[in-house]
């Protein structure tokens, strides 16, 4: 087949030589070939088309308590052996401040902001430990502090573009709502949904959860879990002691609270959920069933 291809070549080549009076064509007319043939073959065969990264989706607005945020000061986690994000709060605004560690992490010259609220300090551009988790504060700031506090805020949000993550809720704002005593209709009204109302100082609308006669606020630090699109949305705005304890989405354990008749190792299930509620997470306790 090849001398075959090469005899043909030789004969075109002749008889190209002989209609334009030149020799050496044969060369010329495999490189034509070549040319020809690479260029069939590229478009019958395109480069891959290279599927754009999808980005990574941000993980919904969140309300923090002081103690949550405080989690936060880019230290080793000793349970997961890894370096924890740097967050911290101005005038309630929690800002991931991890792309400035060298600066808020630890051994950096602003550590002691991280986990903390800090816009007082920043607004007076002060150290001292009395300036800091003064959330209220920010409102008695004269006006060339205020406008200092803003230009953090700006800086932090458009120039640094450091993510936010939340808002800072103030204990005095959630201690209150803790001996509130809440009926099935009461704790219907807050599942997250984007059509409640966002309470003022607050990132996210509510999510209550109830279990084992207290109610939890899990849109502090559980939306991804309780909110609209979360795997445990079902829970959102129920008295759910007996599916935590059942670890059932039945229909039947989700309208039914009784604990009555739990045996030993479920309502042990249920005190664990509790304790993880309470400890772990650390959702405040806003009410009572």
């Amino acid at each position: 087949m090849l001398a075959m291809l090469i005899d043909v070549l030789r004969e075109l080549s002749l008889w190209v030589d002989n209609l334009t009076g030149t020799r050496g064509s044969l060369g010329y007319i495999v490189i034509l070939i070549v040319v020809l043939a690479g260029h069939s073959w590229m478009n019958s065969h395109p480069p891959p088309t290279v599927e754009p990264e999808e980005e990574e989706e941000p993980d919904p607005p969140r309300n923090f308590t002081a103690k949550q945020l405080l989690h936060f000061d880019g230290k080793k986690d000793e349970n997961l052996g890894e370096d924890k994000p740097v967050y911290l709060s101005v005038n309630g605004i929690v800002f991931d401040v991890s792309e400035g560690r060298n600066f808020y992490g630890p051994d950096g010259p602003y550590e002691m902001f991280a986990g903390h609220e800090c816009g007082v300090a920043l607004a007076k551009m002060s150290f001292d430990k009395k300036h800091m988790d003064d959330l209220a504060g920010c409102a008695k700031l004269n006006f060339g502090e205020k406008t200092e506090l803003e230009g953090w805020i700006e800086k932090f949000q458009y120039y640094r573009h450091y993510p936010i993550k939340g808002r800072l809720v103030p204990e005095e704002k959630l201690k209150p709502l803790a001996d509130r005593v809440l009926t099935k209709d009461d704790l219907s009204k807050h599942t997250g949904d984007s059509g409640e109302e966002v309470p003022d100082g607050y990132a996210t609308a509510p999510i209550y959860v109830g279990a084992a006669g207290k109610v939890f606020d899990t849109s502090f630090g559980g939306v991804e879990f309780y909110g609209p699109k979360g795997g445990y949305n079902k829970f959102a705005g129920r008295d759910v002691s007996r599916a935590l304890a059942k670890m059932s989405f039945d229909p039947a354990d989700l309208e039914n609270t009784s604990t009555d008749d739990l045996d030993e190792k479920q309502k042990k299930v249920l005190a664990d959920w509790v304790k993880t509620f309470e400890g772990r997470k650390g959702y405040p306790i806003v009410g009572k069933i």
